[in-house]
């Protein structure tokens, strides 16, 4: 399966990702898991337009947060979603998440994994992994 390039000059988009974001999570079907929050580990990729997208190399631009898609916002956010409350599914988590990165019109791409790392003694996870695009960004 190929993967899309998250960094791509000629779509003047950069890579941020968060890696291996562990978390306690009220998630699952059963009535077991209802009793007991377990750990996931999340990770996210997006990709982010850049401030001019006609250039083929974007300027270094000043060297602030405002211009950057934050990353300690998307952490933030990710975790407020994580404990927002009990969450049947992996499938609906990432989707959850995909969306919120998605609420920032920078963001073009989101893919996000959700991992459930306790469920099964003999695999170290198991999960789910989306892939969204914002619709009103026209870059392909």
């Amino acid at each position: 399966m190929e993967h899309p390039r998250y960094a791509d000059a000629a779509r003047a988009t950069r890579h941020m990702f968060i890696r291996d974001l562990v978390l306690i999570a009220s998630i699952g079907v059963y009535a077991h898991e209802h009793d007991a929050p377990q750990r996931v580990r999340i990770n996210v990729d997006l990709a982010v337009t850049e401030e001019e997208p006609r250039l083929s190399r974007p300027a270094v631009g000043q060297d602030e947060l405002s211009r950057v898609v934050d990353y300690e916002s998307i952490v933030n956010r990710v975790r407020s979603i994580v404990t927002a409350g009990h969450v049947q599914l992996v499938e609906t988590l990432a989707e959850r998440l995909c969306e919120a990165c998605l609420a920032d019109p920078r963001v073009y791409t989101a893919r996000v994994r959700v991992e459930k790392l306790d469920i099964f003694p003999d695999a170290a996870a198991a999960g789910v992994e989306v892939e969204r695009r914002n619709r009103h960004l026209s870059t392909p």
